[in-house]
């Protein structure tokens, strides 16, 4: 999978990699088999990129389906779109900063 990154996730991985934002994340990271993009196993939370696919009712379905999956594990998810991270990324960043700093 980290071959087939998107240019959002590599954008935003870029930004997140070596503990830039003070704490360690780590990409394509499988939750009892349900991959996120990124996650911070400090803070227990993932990120997810959502494409224009995400929009398509299966797929919408079963992100649904896994995300209420990994959030049973106490994880938070924070979703962007391709688009946020690309016209964006400062306010992305931003968002993240905030979750970060939220007492877990």
């Amino acid at each position: 999978m980290r071959q087939k990154s998107t240019q959002a996730e590599k954008m935003l991985w870029e930004r997140l990699r070596r503990n830039n934002l003070g704490l360690k994340f780590f990409r394509q990271y499988s939750v009892e088999g349900y991959v996120t993009d990124f996650y911070c196993p400090a803070k227990r939370i993932a990120i997810e990129i959502e494409g224009g696919i995400h929009r398509l009712p299966d797929i919408r379905k079963y992100d649904e389906y896994r995300y209420k999956y990994i959030e049973a594990y106490n994880i938070k998810i924070i979703k962007f779109t391709n688009q946020e991270i690309f016209t964006h990324i400062g306010n992305v960043i931003s968002v993240i900063e905030s979750e970060l700093r939220t007492p877990s």
